[in-house]
């Protein structure tokens, strides 16, 4: 028996806010198990379709990377049992399944790495701040961003190695605190 969605009024905000916030990892774990680009749309779409439909059985507070991820997972299974005669599509169960335990451990690492980054990056001071929104969020050239600061471009340069030494010394102190256990 196929299960009913969930009534759109209900849950269709928390589906949306929770898939676009994962959406770029589901890619990319797709793509990583599948060999054919257009085989991981394919896949993708699929594996969207079927969260929506089995949204009503997600639990929320829980894991949503991970109830994707074990839908991706079927998907992708089921797409190489259904092309396993051709020659690329060999890999087995078991190796997907170590793959895609790799990924979500990594992911889990990159989730941290990002909060710290974030974190890190709101307690630099309002100067620095604003050269790290030009040059990575707005992608502004270094000339423009010493026009808009009143340094050098090579001022530019060495304060832009200052601040990511300083932010890579952030990130590395509260990764390392997030995933140290404590002692009693």
């Amino acid at each position: 028996m196929d299960p009913t969605p969930p009534d759109p009024g209900d849950a269709m905000d928390p589906f949306l806010r929770l898939l676009a916030q994962n959406e770029q990892w589901l890619a990319t774990y797709v793509h990583s198990l599948v060999n054919r680009s257009a085989d991981a749309d394919d896949i993708l779409q699929e594996c969207k379709l079927t969260m929506w439909k089995h949204f009503s059985s997600f639990k929320t507070g829980t894991h949503f990377r991970a109830w994707a991820r074990t839908i991706a997972t079927h998907q992708v299974l089921n797409y190489r049992r259904a092309v396993k005669r051709l020659p690329d599509a060999a890999l087995e169960e078991s190796f997907i399944q170590a793959v895609a335990s790799e990924i979500d451990r990594r992911a889990e690492q990159l989730d941290l790495r990002t909060d710290a980054l974030r974190r890190c990056v709101q307690q630099l001071p309002e100067p620095y701040r604003r050269i790290v929104v030009w040059r990575y969020y707005e992608e502004a050239e270094i000339d423009a961003i010493a026009a808009k600061s009143h340094r050098t471009p090579a001022a530019v340069y060495r304060l832009l190695s200052r601040i990511r030494k300083l932010l890579n010394d952030c990130v590395s102190q509260k990764v390392g605190l997030a995933t140290t256990p404590s002692t009693v």
